[in-house]
């Protein structure tokens, strides 16, 4: 299991020092200033290596640029609107830019307007800790009344609408602007930073988009992006929704085993693949991410391990972000699962037999608290996950030598 950590650039509060003293073997990253739509050129791929290879003093850091997160898929592309065709193509020169400089696996995600949502990005925890957090009764009030949405409150249960009635009007002025920009926080690292009456002209486009043509639409893109990846050996891996149920009234089309089957039957290249993230997939009950894998376990190209903890019974609930050994997902057995996959590959001969892997999110511990970091991406509390899952992979890697 290759070990990896995410970074945001030169921008990102956790430095290229801190991820050496983590001891990662590899980076994520992405090119976050360079607009969606337009191709990333070998030039700017370089600049992102450069700086990961460096450390502050300007020392090598023996760290590579291993894994793409995200080649942002635009919204033109997933509407079939606009310049979608132009922006397909530059897709896939950027993929081609990628390969030439020696990456070989992108994640991406196919979520309609928002990446992932949460209410609150900053909880606090009975011991201190600070956490990101999807409260249901918040979001409705956001939905229904700051968004204003139409027919919002058919899109909950009456009990939630009532309750989400009742936090609406005790909200302070700054607290319905906090919420609202929570929502709306979109891509973390991202140029673009979505306004209220941006969500309402997406969601406006996307009315008459239905989850099968939205599917439809994610396979026309595979079709186009999956052959090419096979060729230049290079693997694709979609993100989950997160969270992995609708909201806002747009579909959702990567929330379950189901979802993912029926995109990888579509295009059945075994460059098109998953991004096994145990938080998005484990914030619904009725999604096992540990079976999930083992189900997709031969197109998992990358993997998210973070826990969460639900609040509730039914598929739409609110949860908060736990630590990783606890919440929804057997971690214990996500991993015994994980080194298994491994040595099956291995066996098999397969060059991709180790699963870059990186602990996803994080809980604000110590002096995180105060850093500003990216919400969800803390230094120590990363470090604190690491440390955890580094764990439970030697002791069952050591077991079945």
């Amino acid at each position: 299991m290759r070990q990896t950590w995410r970074w945001f650039g030169p921008q990102d509060r956790v430095s290229i020092d801190d991820m050496m003293q983590a001891g990662v073997e590899g980076v994520v990253s992405a090119l976050h200033h360079v607009p969606t739509g337009t191709v990333w050129t070998p030039e700017e791929i370089a600049r992102r290596q450069a700086e990961i290879a460096t450390r502050r003093d300007g020392r090598p850091s023996g760290l590579n640029w291993e894994v793409v997160e995200s080649l942002p898929v635009s919204e033109d592309i997933k509407k079939q609107q606009g310049d979608w065709k132009a922006h397909i193509a530059a897709w896939k020169t950027s993929m081609q830019n990628l390969h030439a400089a020696g990456i070989e696996v992108i994640c991406y995600n196919f979520m309609p307007v928002l990446d992932w949502t949460r209410t609150n990005l900053a909880w606090e925890r009975p011991n201190g800790a600070r956490c990101m957090r999807f409260d249901l009764i918040d979001f409705a009030a956001f939905d229904i009344h700051i968004l204003a949405r139409k027919g919002a409150a058919e899109s909950f249960p009456p009990e939630v609408v009532e309750a989400a009635q009742k936090r609406f009007a005790e909200m302070t002025e700054a607290e319905k602007t906090l919420i609202a920009g929570n929502v709306v926080f979109g891509l973390p690292g991202a140029a673009e930073r979505f306004t209220l009456e941006d969500v309402r002209a997406h969601l406006a486009e996307y009315d008459a988009i239905s989850e099968p043509q939205l599917q439809r639409h994610m396979i026309d893109f595979l079709s186009e992006v999956a052959p090419l990846a096979q060729e230049l050996c290079m693997r694709l891996c979609c993100h989950p929704d997160d969270p992995p149920f609708p909201l806002l009234g747009l579909p959702r089309i990567m929330s379950s085993e189901a979802h993912y089957r029926t995109i990888l039957e579509a295009v059945d290249l075994p460059a098109n693949g998953v991004t096994l993230c145990t938080g998005s997939l484990g914030a619904r009950p009725d999604n096992d991410p540990v079976k999930i894998f083992e189900a997709l376990a031969d197109r998992v190209h990358f993997l998210h391990l973070r826990n969460v903890r639900i609040e509730g019974t039914a598929v739409m609930n609110s949860f908060f972000e736990d630590e990783h050994l606890s919440g929804h997902t057997d971690m214990v057995a996500m991993m015994r699962a994980v080194v298994a996959e491994e040595a099956r590959r291995r066996d098999a001969g397969r060059t991709d037999w180790s699963i870059p892997m990186r602990p996803d999110h994080g809980q604000d511990i110590l002096d995180d608290i105060g850093r500003e970091a990216q919400p969800g991406y803390p230094a120590i509390g990363r470090l604190k996950g690491l440390a955890e899952l580094r764990g439970l992979y030697h002791a069952f890697t050591r077991a079945s030598a």
